[in-house]
């Protein structure tokens, strides 16, 4: 029999299409016929022929010169659909075939602890391929619905003095770190992810500096990182994977928290992650409504952040520590005041205080845990209370002590705050070279005692 060629090339296409679904189309979706790219722009491109077989948020997969790629459906009209590439720099040709994929799915499994992947599930620590776990989970999954949470009950020590004393935690607490860029949040984050109530700790850096990455994992977490995964997206990479690197790591703790095992989850940081959602909604076309972010921005944030917490009865928790760099030092800015609402309690870091000398320069009258009534006992509670009333009267009569207008003797308040408030704020500072404080009370107590005594040797040797 004689063989045409024009339909022996028709096989082999097919064929070939045959691989490709086997090789990306999720088991749970219905199998859709493959698209091909229409136009290309910078930031995204268009797909003719898939408008009626994918659904915004599910990802394609583009065959092209160098091979395969992903991209996220961004955008859907009657006729195109637009998608952003996950890779930077993926070469798109015109005709190229696309084809659904689906939802992306992890698989993490317990043997993930101890390294370092990317956004996309894969390893760059250079030990070897990722071993599946037997359940593939969604990076889009929503929070547990509010009515089969647990209660948050349960308070932590962090080994921070200054968080332990004025904003104590919870187990499954969301807390938000708001500074300004070089005021030391990542720093202060290091110096959580080594408190010891955490069976797990996964860690997302999104957007950081590639050179910084290995000190984060090898010289901060050190021994810790055998409990810890780190997920990865530095500041070159694609605001598509900066935007799913949050996402990944969420899904890895949620995997741990349905085990039973209390979860610390950090993220490194949000406004990045809002960055890279505004990146990539700017170039689908989505007009910004508030100081350029997109509507979109506010709608991930709330989804993402909800996801921690406690989870159902009989799992576990997931305790979320984000940093939040806040633009210009402005604390208000559209994306910390919309984390503000959503996070349980905020630290803030001050410049000003970092200038003094004092790490980590965290502003105690200013920083918030809305759980701290259930970590502190009564009578901490009224010594915190007492705490702040003297360093806010300190602070606030800093201008007059300065110039001499105040006497000693005139104010009982104020000659104890002269007194206290610069003992107190020696016991805060902390290096992240210190071992974690075992008893930040009991600390506070021994330096007011120590510097009590001083004043009254002083006067016998007088």
């Amino acid at each position: 029999m004689e063989i045409n060629p024009a339909e022996t090339a028709t096989v082999g296409k097919l064929s070939h299409m045959a691989d490709l679904v086997r090789r990306f189309a999720d088991p749970g979706v219905a199998i859709a016929p493959g698209g091909r790219v229409r136009t290309i722009a910078a930031g995204h491109y268009t797909v003719a022929g898939l408008s009626r077989h994918v659904r915004l948020g599910e990802f394609v997969a583009h065959r092209s010169a160098t091979g395969i790629h992903l991209g996220e459906v961004v955008r859907v009209e009657p006729d195109l659909v637009y998608v952003c590439p996950i890779e930077p720099g993926e070469p798109i040709g015109i005709g190229d075939v696309v084809i659904r994929k689906g939802a992306f799915r992890v698989a993490p499994d317990d043997s993930w602890c101890g390294r370092t992947i990317s956004a996309l599930g894969e390893p760059i620590d250079g030990k070897g391929p990722l071993r599946n776990g037997l359940k593939k989970r969604s990076i889009s999954n929503t929070a547990p619905p509010s009515m089969t949470r647990r209660r948050v009950e349960t308070g932590f020590r962090t080994g921070v003095r200054a968080i332990d004393i004025f904003a104590p935690l919870c187990l499954g607490q969301r807390l938000g770190i708001f500074a300004g860029s070089g005021v030391g949040k990542s720093t202060l984050l290091s110096m959580l992810a080594r408190a010891d109530a955490f069976d797990k700790v996964v860690i997302s850096l999104v957007g950081e500096r590639g050179r910084e990455v290995r000190e984060f994992i090898e010289d901060t977490l050190g021994d810790n990182m055998a409990k810890s995964i780190a997920i990865v997206a530095t500041s070159d990479e694609s605001p598509m994977l900066r935007k799913m690197a949050p996402l990944v790591g969420i899904t890895i703790a949620e995997h741990f928290r349905d085990k039973g095992e209390n979860v610390l989850f950090i993220a490194d940081s949000v406004t990045r992650f809002a960055h890279a959602i505004r990146e990539v909604a700017v170039a689908s076309g989505e007009p910004p409504i508030a100081r350029g972010y997109p509507a979109s921005v506010f709608t991930e944030l709330p989804r993402l952040l909800e996801r921690c917490g406690p989870g159902a009865e009989g799992t576990g928790t997931i305790t979320a520590i984000i940093s939040i760099l806040v633009d210009g030092d402005n604390h208000n800015d559209p994306i910390a005041d919309s984390a503000r609402g959503i996070l349980d309690g905020h630290i803030v870091l001050e410049r000003s205080l970092a200038e003094e000398g004092r790490y980590p320069p965290i502003n105690p009258l200013s920083s918030i845990s809305r759980l701290a009534r259930k970590a502190w006992t009564g009578d901490q509670e009224k010594l915190v209370s007492r705490l702040k009333a003297l360093i806010h009267r300190y602070e606030e009569t800093r201008d007059l002590r300065l110039i001499g207008g105040y006497r000693a003797g005139s104010d009982p308040d104020l000659d104890m705050a002269i007194k206290q408030v610069p003992v107190i704020y020696d016991v805060l500072k902390q290096t992240p070279g210190e071992p974690p404080a075992a008893d930040s009370y009991a600390d506070l107590a021994a330096a007011l005692r120590a510097g009590q005594a001083q004043p009254a040797a002083n006067m016998r040797r007088g």
